[in-house]
């Protein structure tokens, strides 16, 4: 049993503004919330509160599209070293992909595997999903029935062997059952074709502009049509994970506007990072789809601010320093992926704090992917019975992102030797304080998070 605590903020956000409040919790749930000064109170002893002055107090942050790695390819990253990142990045609540890991999570079997491979490493919450791959159809029941969350599909290469991409055909298959149980299939959409003139060469030598042109914004666009067709076809809910194309974003608009079940994110590093400042051969930038020019990005920035995008995640898809390619600076061969879990919180405010109210911000990590995952009655928002995890944050505090500080398993990334803004204080998972910027961390009491 966990006795009862208390946590006051002149700025917590409660009921969709900023006010002050001190909210009580015990056993990992809020009890209560009392607005104003918490200078007298009969039933507690002020003592036990734990005052944080003007930090501002938010449900815990969520991170919805994690790479993980965990079995089988641990040294990419795992269970341990990725929610230590997640607590001091201010991230209560993680959700796993079905690869990088190995086996990919693509069967009830290779998903009960991944289960036992969280046992005491969880330090944050962590649900997972399971994945769509040719000839899996058949697995998806009972890959949902074992409590994944959503099922992950690639239109093109994962970059994977293990976890090829599907089709239409399959996606025809699957969408139907999928349909049933009312989870998200997630889509990476880029469709690609022999039709782009790529070189190579000028690839292999670090040439970022060469590798943007490769992966041209139609691919993204054709793929996303092609997911709000079958949406539509199959009243399957669809979510667009990673949306780089700002050409993208009128085809969504137009999708929820006839009330489609379609969701779309964006991830930090298009809302920070632009093509036009990145280094050639500094291969820590590479993802896909890529990083794009600022005007495109600065598109994405208002997507969020209409309601377009519905939130942000990391795509956190890190891996060793060998693959990388750090040393040849080769864009061609390194693995495509931004090491990012720690930061995407003060990354995403760092860009759109001249774009988003913090009352238009903090939704996009709280509220709207605790209602993407079905978890609004649980997660999302400070309120009585639902779980006492707390992000607690200074927006206007900034600091300099440095290596020693770096908690994934390895501290390379893009983001190292940058001045983010929204220092995180301190987070709570299940009303543990897990991370203190002053003490440090507390290990082992993130819990796994299954479909009911």
């Amino acid at each position: 049993m966990q006795k009862k605590s208390a946590i006051h903020s002149k700025r917590c956000w409660i009921e969709n503004q900023l006010q002050e409040a001190t909210i009580f919790f015990e056993n990992g749930k809020i009890t209560e919330i009392v607005k104003g000064s918490s200078s007298t109170f009969d039933s507690f002893n002020s003592n036990n509160i734990i005052d944080f002055g003007t930090a501002l107090v938010m449900s815990g942050a969520m991170d919805v599209h994690v790479h993980v790695n965990e079995p089988g390819r641990t040294e990419w990253e795992g269970f341990d070293t990725a929610t230590q990142a997640a607590a001091v990045g201010g991230i209560t609540t993680i959700v796993d992909m079905p690869l990088n890991s190995s086996p990919v999570t693509t069967s009830a079997t290779a998903f009960k595997q991944k289960l036992d491979a969280t046992n005491g490493k969880l330090h944050v919450n962590c649900g997972f999903y399971g994945g769509l791959v040719p000839d899996n159809v058949g697995e998806l029941e009972g890959l949902i029935e074992a409590g994944v969350l959503g099922i992950k599909a690639f239109l093109t290469h994962s970059g994977i062997p293990d976890f090829p991409n599907v089709g239409r055909k399959e996606l025809e298959e699957a969408m139907p059952i999928i349909a049933k149980y009312q989870i998200p299939l997630l889509a990476h959409c880029e469709l690609s074709d022999e039709t782009v003139k790529t070189d190579w060469n000028k690839i292999a030598a670090g040439n970022y502009q060469a590798y943007l042109q490769s992966r041209p914004k139609r691919w993204e666009n054709e793929a996303v049509k092609l997911m709000i067709e079958l949406c539509e076809k199959y009243t399957c809910p669809v979510h667009i994970v990673h949306v780089s194309s700002a050409e993208a974003l009128q085809e969504i608009a137009a999708a929820k506007a006839k009330g489609l079940p379609i969701t779309a994110e964006t991830c930090a590093h298009y809302l920070y990072f632009n093509a036009e400042t990145i280094p050639n051969g500094n291969t820590l930038f590479k993802c896909a789809p890529p990083i794009r020019n600022r005007a495109n990005n600065e598109q994405l920035k208002e997507a969020l601010k209409s309601g377009i995008l519905d939130f942000i995640t990391s795509d956190h898809s890190p891996a060793p320093p060998s693959i990388k390619e750090l040393e040849s600076g080769n864009l061609q061969k390194a693995w495509g992926g931004i090491s990012s879990l720690q930061y995407v919180f003060s990354a995403a405010w760092t860009s759109l704090k001249n774009t988003l109210t913090i009352e238009e911000f903090i939704p996009l990590f709280t509220s709207h992917p605790a209602k993407f995952l079905g978890m609004e009655d649980q997660k999302g928002t400070l309120q009585k019975g639902m779980d006492a995890d707390f992000t607690i944050w200074s927006p206007e505090e900034s600091f300099e992102v440095l290596q020693k500080d770096n908690r994934h398993r390895h501290s390379i990334s893009p983001y190292i030797g940058e001045r983010l803004f929204g220092k995180v204080k301190s987070t709570y998972v299940g009303g543990v304080e897990v991370f203190n910027y002053q003490t440090g961390l507390k290990k082992g009491f993130g819990k796994r998070i299954l479909n009911k």
